[in-house]
C-alpha cells in the first residue's frame, strides 16, 4: 500500500489540485509506515495527477476535497479515494487512516 496525501506548508491541502507537493507513504503489511517521501507534482491539468500518482505507485489518496471527475479518474487508475479529511500532517493522517480513526466530513470540493 502506498498512500498519497496532498500538502501545503507541511499539512493537508484543502484541495489536492492546489497542493505544493504530495507526501507518499509506503505502508508495511502490518500497517506501519515504512517510509515517506515528498514529490512536487506536475502542473495541474485534468487527468495529469491521477496518472502521475499511479506511476509513482500510489494505491490510496487521502484528500480534503476532490471533484467528481478527478475521483473517477483516480478510481480508473486503481487508486482508492478518501475525501473529507481534516487538517494534519501526512504522518498524522496516514496513521489515523491505518488505525481506523480518521475522521472525514463532507467533500469540500464542489466541482
Amino acid at each position: 500500500m502506498k498512500i498519497a496525501i496532498p500538502l501545503v506548508q507541511g499539512t493537508l491541502s484543502a484541495h489536492f489540485g492546489h497542493c505544493e507537493r504530495f507526501a507518499l507513504l509506503d505502508i508495511g503489511e502490518n500497517g506501519n509506515i515504512l517510509s515517506q517521501e515528498e514529490q512536487i507534482p506536475p502542473p495541474h491539468e485534468p487527468g495529469v495527477l491521477p496518472a502521475w500518482l499511479h506511476e509513482l505507485g500510489a494505491t490510496h489518496i487521502i484528500a480534503g476535497g476532490m471533484g467528481m471527475r478527478a475521483k473517477e479518474l483516480f478510481e480508473r487508475h486503481g487508486i482508492q479515494v478518501i475525501v473529507g479529511a481534516s487538517q494534519g500532517t501526512a504522518e498524522e493522517i496516514a496513521a489515523a487512516y491505518l488505525n481506523g480513526t480518521l475522521t472525514t466530513g463532507e467533500n469540500i470540493c464542489d466541482h
